[in-house]
């Protein structure tokens, strides 16, 4: 009896995965980016993969790059004949229907790109900037081949950047073409009905969806994707090598506490700052290191509302740094500095990638009490919870986590296992060519 990855290679060889992501992390930080490139440099390793990788590229990057003269794609390093950017234009982007105006990027661009490199199957990570055409578009030139979507948010579900966020603040559960109207009133209901049909009729093309969270996967499950067509994957991730402890005074006080990530509304850096500001009105020493990239895509109300309320904060409470964006070969230094990480997000997350970047570095997470924190986070086990969007409660439980002595210690012991790289990359193997096998006739498959 062989093993599942042995028979992928005896059977299939080794498999061609392209792999379709909505930015490159060299270019636009972010989790998801984060997260999809450190996949495809692991499996650049791999015996039972080849991957490609296309990142899309253009206007709204963080560090926008010109597109290659003739064509959208370009290479995106001459060491890796492997890795192409995309270039699309957020002009000719429709963020409503999500699919781009420009047709030419499916009809020519895309279908160039699938023909000459032929892979054995399309994983998308993501079609933002990119459209859901593009999946669509893979199914009618590669009809046999597999498709994969991973979901890293409700982009499809909900039109207000895929946060399940009502305008009002409130979170939602759901959408319905009445809901997403009291949140847009100059959209009528009829158009985010026939928004629904559209995105639909591209998702019935993927094979298999993957969600990080179980969470994220009801969501979608009560949107419309079939079960048996999504199943839980967490994000694989490679382990990391601490750095060594910052010096600390005998019996001193666990009171460092950190932000890493991006720089927007629904971060919940404004609900950070409250809770800071209160922590000094009660005497509690306690100091906050903002790690934060891609404030400068954001809108310019936003830019300065946060820019106000930072600097006001350090008028009156002198216990915040900025220190801005960072390169991930310094996390381990940084995470060495602190001792708590805070994911003040307002909005469900569905796996924060910061989250197991603390637990592989030693450091409890203090984090919202909905979605896929909660899930992720146990709290009084390996962090601790506050209620979502409350600052008041955030500072009560910032309190007890840099006062109480050995609580730092307690929960740093009771965090769990990252999932591994390796053991996501067998998952993903398996899943690959179990794919593959459904779509190739059983006497093909022998006679390969």
């Amino acid at each position: 009896m062989i093993g599942r990855q042995a028979r992928a290679v005896w059977v299939m060889g080794k498999q061609k995965v392209l792999y379709v992501m909505h930015n490159h992390p060299a270019v636009h930080p972010g989790g998801a980016e984060a997260y999809a490139y450190e996949l495809y440099e692991a499996l650049r390793e791999s015996d039972l993969i080849e991957p490609l990788l296309v990142a899309r590229i253009g206007s709204g990057a963080a560090m926008k790059r010109e597109p290659h003269p003739g064509a959208p794609f370009s290479a995106v390093t001459p060491d890796d004949p492997n890795q192409f950017f995309l270039y699309t234009d957020w002009e000719r982007y429709d963020w409503f229907q999500m699919t781009s105006r420009d047709k030419g990027l499916y009809a020519t661009h895309l279908t160039d790109f699938l023909r000459t490199h032929r892979p054995d199957v399309v994983h998308f990570q993501h079609i933002h900037s990119i459209g859901w055409d593009a999946v669509s578009h893979t199914r009618r030139v590669l009809p046999d081949v597999p498709i994969v979507f991973t979901l890293h948010e409700y982009l499809s579900i909900c039109r207000l950047d895929g946060q399940m966020l009502r305008r009002t603040g409130e979170l939602c559960m759901e959408a319905s073409p009445r809901r997403c109207h009291e949140c847009y009133p100059d959209i009528p209901p009829a158009d985010f009905f026939l928004r629904e049909r559209f995105i639909k009729s591209h998702t019935k093309h993927v094979d298999m969806f993957l969600a990080p969270s179980e969470f994220l996967l009801e969501r979608y499950v009560d949107w419309g994707i079939p079960r048996e067509r999504i199943r839980f994957e967490d994000y694989g991730r490679v382990p990391r090598a601490r750095a060594p402890e910052a010096p600390r005074e005998p019996g001193a006080p666990r009171n460092r506490i950190a932000f890493f990530g991006q720089l927007n509304y629904f971060k919940g850096v404004d609900v950070l700052l409250e809770a800071m500001t209160l922590l000094n009105q009660r005497g509690i020493d306690a100091h906050l290191s903002l790690h934060g990239a891609n404030l400068e895509l954001q809108t310019p109300e936003f830019q300065q509302e946060f820019s106000d309320l930072l600097e006001a904060t350090k008028r009156t409470a002198h216990n915040v740094t900025m220190r801005g964006r960072y390169d991930p070969e310094d996390l381990a230094e940084l995470m060495a500095e602190v001792d708590w990480v805070v994911v003040s997000s307002r909005w469900w997350e569905n796996s924060p990638l910061v989250i197991q970047e603390a637990f592989l570095h030693g450091r409890p997470v203090i984090c919202g009490d909905i979605g896929g924190m909660a899930e992720k986070v146990t709290d009084g086990v390996d962090g601790l919870h506050f209620h979502v969007g409350d600052g008041t409660s955030l500072a009560e439980v910032l309190e007890r986590a840099v006062t109480t002595p050995g609580l730092w210690e307690e929960l740093r012991g009771g965090a769990r296992p990252v999932y591994g790289m390796d053991e996501h990359i067998a998952s993903l193997t398996d899943l690959y060519t179990s794919l593959r096998e459904r779509r190739m006739p059983s006497e093909q498959t022998l006679a390969r």
